[in-house]
């Protein structure tokens, strides 16, 4: 084995910027919209859920923006993350293509998470908020969250979907342990929530309910701020971290990317891998095939409609130019509980409207099938939504072999399985469905 397998970056190689993708759109990115008067959202509407340095990059059309200090400290518990080459998954698919793996599961929680969170709580604690609420899918937002509240000192209130509240229970042990205070959602906690379980005491809940939980929960607490880990414009930022530290790694394994691909529900991981290079297609001519995977039971991006759209089942939200299924769409109960959101980032959407990007949809058991070979053969155990990316990297793989043609493929390994393992316990006993829970 040469030592070409990992890729590393030295501690001062760490991006010092965020790049923000929005002035390099060849195409404006369409505006959120006020949901009473449909008019394009103004920085003191969002005050109230953020704190106006946040809105400010939000709306940001500056090229890239300094990471404070603070955040840079807080970023070198785990990054610079590794570059990983998989040779034995090469060598087990018999395939000519180079598959290079980028591995988020390093961070503190597991997972790619941390890269907004640690940065919205140090904006939110200079601001003086006290108190972050937020909601969580499958428990890696969640996670991240509560150990950037610990950072930096703040209170901290998860509203977790109830599907992944049951099937994830250490995930939510995690974010106790870090502090935060964790509830199944739809909860008794709030009016929305209450209105949700009378409607149906045994709803599994989805991130739409949860994310309308959460802000109404900041609503009437005073001292008390949003979160959020995925869709919007300044999480994309935060995350492009991890695309820069790719293109840095890249070079140093002297060879460039044919096929660049990341899992996509929200947005958050898909776009921190994706829009650096989005930047050298659009800047530089480069031909890169960049590839957003989704789950089949929840396809936004390849059967939703581009609209505008609210990002929560209550209808609070400013309305968002996005691919959606619909603000009231109930997600299958699939265990890639992070992928479960019926709307797409207004970026990553953008992306794909100006055929900068592509989608796929992938269904359950083909991706735990990837998900079960990449550790039999890497030895690292997946995240269930990282697999659909895995998923994809090995099918590509496959064609090149067919054809016999060599071509470089990099993906987002966001998080890894290791509180996953009941979702594998299912799977390996053959009592998963494509599409829900046994």
């Amino acid at each position: 084995m040469s030592n070409d397998i990992q890729l590393l970056l030295r501690a001062e190689e760490a991006p010092t910027h965020w790049y923000n993708l929005q002035p390099d759109f060849p195409e404006p990115l369409p505006p959120p919209l006020h949901p009473g008067t449909r008019e394009p959202v103004t920085p003191d509407l969002m005050m109230a859920l953020f704190p106006e340095s946040l809105v400010a990059q939000e709306m940001s059309a500056e090229p890239a923006i300094e990471i404070p200090r603070e955040v840079r400290d807080a970023y070198a518990l785990y990054r610079p993350t590794p570059l990983l080459r998989a040779v034995r998954l090469e060598k087990a698919l018999q395939t000519p293509a180079h598959i290079y793996y980028k591995y988020e599961g390093v961070s503190p929680v597991g997972s790619h998470k941390p890269n907004t969170a640690i940065p919205q709580a140090y904006y939110n604690k200079v601001a003086g908020t006290k108190r972050l609420a937020s909601e969580t899918g499958a428990g890696q937002w969640g996670s991240a969250l509560a150990h950037a509240c610990s950072l930096f000192g703040l209170e901290c209130t998860i509203y977790m979907v109830q599907v992944s509240f049951h099937q994830k229970p250490y995930r939510k042990l995690l974010m106790q342990t870090y502090g935060a205070t964790v509830y199944g959602s739809p909860s008794n906690q709030t009016d929305f929530g209450r209105k949700m379980l009378a409607a149906d005491p045994h709803s599994t809940g989805s991130l739409g309910i949860a994310i309308s939980e959460a802000i109404e929960d900041t609503a009437k607490n005073p001292g008390t701020k949003y979160s959020l880990g995925s869709v919007l414009n300044l999480v994309c930022l935060h995350q492009t971290v991890i695309g820069q530290e790719t293109i840095k790694q890249m070079e140093l394994a002297g060879e460039d990317p044919d096929i660049i691909i990341g899992c996509a529900g929200g947005g958050s991981n898909f776009a921190g891998l994706a829009f650096p290079f989005v930047r050298q297609k659009i800047k530089e001519g480069k031909n890169y095939r960049i590839i957003a995977v989704e789950p089949a039971s929840c396809p936004s991006l390849t059967q939703g409609e581009l609209r505008y759209d609210f990002g929560d089942t209550a209808q609070t939200t400013p309305l968002l130019m996005m691919h959606t299924l619909g603000n009231q769409f109930m997600p299958p109960s699939i265990h890639a509980g992070g992928l479960r959101y019926h709307g797409m980032s207004p970026m990553v959407s953008h992306c794909k409207k100006l055929g900068l990007i592509e989608a796929l949809a992938v269904p359950q058991l083909k991706v735990f099938e990837a998900a079960v070979q990449f550790a039999r053969t890497e030895g690292i155990v997946p995240a269930p939504e990282s697999a659909h990316a895995i998923s994809v990297a090995i099918d590509e793989a496959i064609k090149c072999r067919e054809e016999n043609r060599k071509k470089v493929i990099v993906f987002n390994l966001s998080g890894n399985g290791l509180l996953d393992l009941a979702a594998y316990d299912t799977y390996l006993s053959g009592k998963m469905l494509e599409s829900g829970e046994v």
